[in-house]
């Protein structure tokens, strides 16, 4: 299929940009969890977005009376109960002895599970709207609309400018903790609205990627960036690229080459580009260690 065709349909379109939006924004996003080696946070922000956003679709169509398969309140679901997951992730080890890599298995396996049992409890019952909610656990990239589109930007968008509001305090307490307190940074504060927006990056892609496969989205655009340059603001600019790039070309493969899914060919295309950065990257690559040793 040739680029004038992609371009020239309005559902490749769709899949095309709205692939993009959600790869630089988790890219861009995902760099102060890398930084702070807590990539993990990641996997457990995805499960716990399951049970937010099945939790949503319930109250919405049970409760409230209304559609429940709309965007804006499956993300609001999703990004609630993922900040929430966060707190208790973080809470635990400060409440007890258990360390946060086991903390974060343990929130991550009980907000799953509740996500599956939801799950079950919406297959098993005469909801209206219910079809393809299941795919937010994988994606499907092919039913977005314009709306989607709008609300991820927005959304989105507010996450980025959390980020620039707040780049001295997040910088900081990144590489440098103690000093961000000693300077009066409140770091409850200053984590919260960090992690919060780690959770608005993973849970925009939702609908497109899924809740799964968003880990990769989030976690692999910093790391393939971090080879190519040493500074903070180059990381987010760079991981943002890359997280663009890598989506807009899985999702365009992913229709040329015969209606593959688009998340795995995301995913795939972003661990092409880590490979490559990995082994050619100037001073950190694999290869120019070993021409220079």
């Amino acid at each position: 299929m040739s680029l004038f065709e992609f371009f020239a349909n309005h559902t490749y379109r769709m899949v095309f940009f709205g692939a993009s939006i959600i790869g630089m924004v988790a890219g861009a996003l995902g760099v102060f969890a890398y930084l702070r080696k807590q990539s993990l946070m990641s996997d457990v922000v995805s499960h716990a977005a399951l049970p937010g956003t099945l939790g949503a679709f319930l109250f919405a169509v049970v409760v409230l009376g209304v559609d429940g398969r709309n965007m804006l309140g499956l993300m609001f679901g999703a990004i609630l109960v993922g900040i929430v997951a966060v707190a208790c992730a973080n809470a635990i080890p400060s409440l007890s002895k258990i360390k946060i890599d086991t903390a974060m298995a343990i929130v991550l396996s009980v907000f799953f599970g509740a996500g599956m049992l939801l799950s079950r409890i919406i297959a098993n019952g005469a909801y209206p709207g219910k079809g393809g909610i299941q795919d937010y656990l994988f994606g499907n990239a092919s039913v977005l609309t314009w709306a989607d589109l709008v609300t991820s930007i927005t959304v989105g968008g507010l996450a980025l400018v959390v980020v620039i509001v707040f780049w001295k305090e997040f910088s900081l307490r990144t590489f440098d903790s103690d000093q961000s307190s000693m300077l009066g940074f409140n770091p409850r504060v200053i984590d919260s609205l960090m992690f919060g927006t780690f959770v608005v990056a993973i849970v925009i892609g939702v609908k497109a990627v899924g809740l799964v496969l968003m880990v990769a989205v989030v976690v692999t655009p910093p790391a393939a960036a971090r080879q190519w340059t040493t500074t903070l603001r180059g990381t987010v600019i760079l991981s943002g690229v890359i997280g663009a790039a890598s989506s807009g070309v899985g999702a365009y493969l992913s229709i040329a080459l015969g209606r593959i899914p688009t998340g795995p060919l995301i995913v795939l295309t972003l661990f092409a580009v880590l490979v490559i950065s990995l082994l050619f990257a100037p001073k950190r690559g694999l290869v120019s260690k070993l021409v220079t040793a």
